[in-house]
């Protein structure tokens, strides 16, 4: 026996019960993975002292300067002589020299962010430099705490 043609209704009735019941069985499987993911889960106010500090790392590279320091032409630079020196510029002098060597801006950049002459920039990267360079040469030696 030949079956008659479906008519084009009955197909997309077909098709849309064929969807109702794709998305219908997808969303079943959600509802199941998120079951199972609850259960694997802690909210952090669930963890012990001890469960929570595995959760992170400090990084102890600055802490205590023994062994931390450079040796550069014979004087011992250390970080807190580093920061000390970045602290005796004046504010705009500092900022540039942060963006300059920190965050790796050109001296155009640093310009528009600042609203100042690029030529400006330079002068005072340069004259700040060097004032950096006395400055950690003066005291060196003097931070061996």
């Amino acid at each position: 026996m030949i079956e008659p043609d479906r008519t084009e209704w009955q197909v997309r009735c077909a098709f849309n019960a064929f969807c109702k019941r794709v998305l219908k069985n997808e969303a079943i499987n959600i509802y199941h993975e998120r079951r199972q993911q609850q259960a694997k889960e802690l909210t952090f106010s669930e963890l012990a002292p001890q469960e929570e500090n595995q959760l992170y790392a400090l990084d102890k590279q600055y802490e205590g300067e023994e062994g931390q320091s450079f040796q550069v032409a014979g004087k011992k630079i250390t970080p807190k002589l580093l920061a000390e020196a970045l602290c005796t510029l004046p504010k705009e002098k500092r900022k540039t020299v942060l963006l300059y060597y920190f965050f790796n801006k050109s001296d155009v950049e640093i310009a528009e962010l600042l609203n100042i002459p690029r030529s400006t920039v330079q002068y005072r990267r340069t004259s700040s430099f060097e004032r950096l360079k006395r400055f950690l040469e003066e005291h060196a030696d003097e931070w061996d705490d």
